[in-house]
């Protein structure tokens, strides 16, 4: 998951230590700036450049920290770069101000949507309908987080205990390819070169590809999968190149721009794309397609990681599911979960670089073979190794501090600098958020964040970027690059309609 360019959670937090704590001591003059700044604010968020909205409403509420309304903007604009923990802080902010700021509730519960955590979010709708009974746009988003709630639960009550998976079961000989399908096809069942450069034209042009080529490419990954561990050793000889990947985001014809420019994947080009390969973009479906198409052509030259967008709640909410729902079915969408739950949770270089998609660990004691331990095979946990590869990010200052996401943790330099001593690795690559070069070197270097979907949703303007090393000169190299036109079809486009109601 992206998040705002740039290191809000040192530069954006109000300053407890400078501000007022009793209201009385807020002088009239302050009030009055204070309201001005926030009016600034407002007016950053209306652009949609919620970096200097938030810079703005810290600094009001610096000078006057006692008005529910300027915690609850900041809790918006929090949301819109997708650092729910800090959202979900503030909207609880504005509530102790202000029990009946009914903005904050939304605030409230909009973040633990976000998250997955849908009892939580319905609480809150509850509460704003208890207040006013007659309004109908409370009672919609209640009626929606219920429907959600609800549908969870039944599919829980229903789900299989026998052990058995989808991917075990499906009878894939009983699908029927059309007569009238002019695309690509599998050789006897098994994924070629020829196959996976007509698959690229083809997803070019919007087509689609059969269900039954689907569940083939699906089920032969997943056992693909299954066969590796949670941490991966790749080993890239001397002089030979290797190519990290950071978020795709459903991006798929910047996906392409990259093959373009760095070439298609070979066992003379390898990849490992950090996850993050679905959600946002609307092209997801081809964009996991093609990338499990390459693993199963080069599965000693083509590496894929787990992203906390490979998850089942993720996958609901920002237009994963949806999308597979459209072109295909909902059958699908669970063998695609099944898929993404064998996905590996980090990538090990000539035993001198980490790669993973989110970042660092609560504690200081966690090991290769620790991580190489963990097990997989179920939806991310809100605690741990697994939940903190997939959610946590590197922060400038010292220390560690309560994840801006919400989920996972935020970890400084010295965090990484005993991590890689324990480990006797050289360096740590994640993805994760959005930066403006698309890569971003924090920690002394060490610390290097990648991200490869430029303009991200089609607003944030950011270039991606793509790194290059050698098996004999482990250096990064950095190319950026801009996004390139896609067909007419919005980010979000098959997201869950919940947040239309925002």
């Amino acid at each position: 998951m992206a998040t705002a360019m740039g290191n809000e959670n040192a530069a954006m937090e109000e300053t407890t230590e400078s501000m007022p704590s009793d209201p009385e001591a807020v002088s009239e003059e302050d009030k009055k700036r204070a309201d001005e700044i926030k009016e600034e604010a407002n007016v950053f968020f209306k652009n949609e450049d919620y970096t200097n909205a938030i810079d703005k409403y810290s600094k009001a509420i610096q000078l006057n920290p006692f008005v529910a309304a300027y915690f609850g903007n900041r809790s918006f604009a929090y949301l819109r770069t997708e650092c729910f923990g800090y959202a979900l802080n503030d909207a609880s902010k504005a509530l102790n101000l202000d029990k009946n700021y009914l903005k904050a509730y939304y605030r409230r519960a909009s973040a633990n949507m976000a998250l997955g955590k849908f009892k939580l979010a319905l609480k809150d709708f509850e509460a704003v309908t208890k207040v006013r009974p007659s309004d109908k746009d409370a009672r919609t988003k209640y009626n929606e987080c219920n429907k959600i709630c609800k549908r969870i639960a039944f599919e829980k009550a229903i789900a299989s205990d026998d052990g058995k998976c989808l991917a075990d079961t499906i009878d894939i000989e009983s699908l029927v390819i059309e007569a009238n399908y002019d695309g690509p096809h599998l050789q006897d069942g098994t994924v070629t070169l020829d196959f996976a450069n007509a698959l690229i034209e083809a997803y070019k042009e919007q087509k689609k590809l059969p269900k039954k080529y689907v569940c083939q490419i699906l089920v032969q990954a997943k056992k693909l999968f299954c066969e590796q561990d949670s941490l991966v050793y790749i080993d890239v000889p001397p002089k030979a190149k290797f190519t990290i990947c950071g978020d795709i985001h459903g991006q798929y014809y910047d996906l392409l721009n990259i093959f373009q420019m760095n070439g298609k994947p070979s066992e003379e080009n390898p990849y490992l794309f950090n996850g993050d390969f679905v959600d946002r973009g609307s092209f997801s479906v081809e964009c996991i397609m093609t990338l499990l198409t390459y693993k199963l052509l080069y599965p000693k030259h083509f590496f894929m990681a787990r992203g906390n967008h490979e998850s089942l709640t993720m996958n609901q909410m920002y237009g994963f599911e949806g999308e597979v729902k459209s072109k295909y079915s909902s059958q699908l969408c669970e063998l695609f979960t099944e898929v993404f739950n064998w996905l590996p949770l980090a990538h090990c270089i000539n035993k001198k670089i980490l790669v993973m998609h989110g970042g660092l660990f609560s504690n200081d004691n966690v090991t290769l073979d620790d991580i190489s331990k963990t097990y997989r095979n179920k939806q991310p946990p809100d605690s741990g190794i697994m939940c903190e590869l997939l959610w946590s990010d590197p922060q400038p200052q010292a220390g560690r501090a309560p994840s801006k996401r919400g989920v996972g943790v935020q970890f400084g330099p010295d965090v990484t600098a005993r991590f890689l001593e324990l480990n006797k690795l050289d360096y740590v690559v994640r993805s994760h958020e959005v930066k403006n070069e698309g890569y971003e070197l924090m920690h002394g270097g060490k610390c290097i964040t990648v991200f490869s979907a430029p303009n991200y949703c089609d607003t944030m303007g950011n270039k991606g970027a793509y790194i290059n090393i050698t098996g004999d000169d482990l250096t990064p190299k950095f190319t950026s690059y801009e996004s390139v036109p896609h067909p007419n079809v919005k980010p979000m486009a098959y997201a869950n309609p919940f947040f239309g109601l925002f």
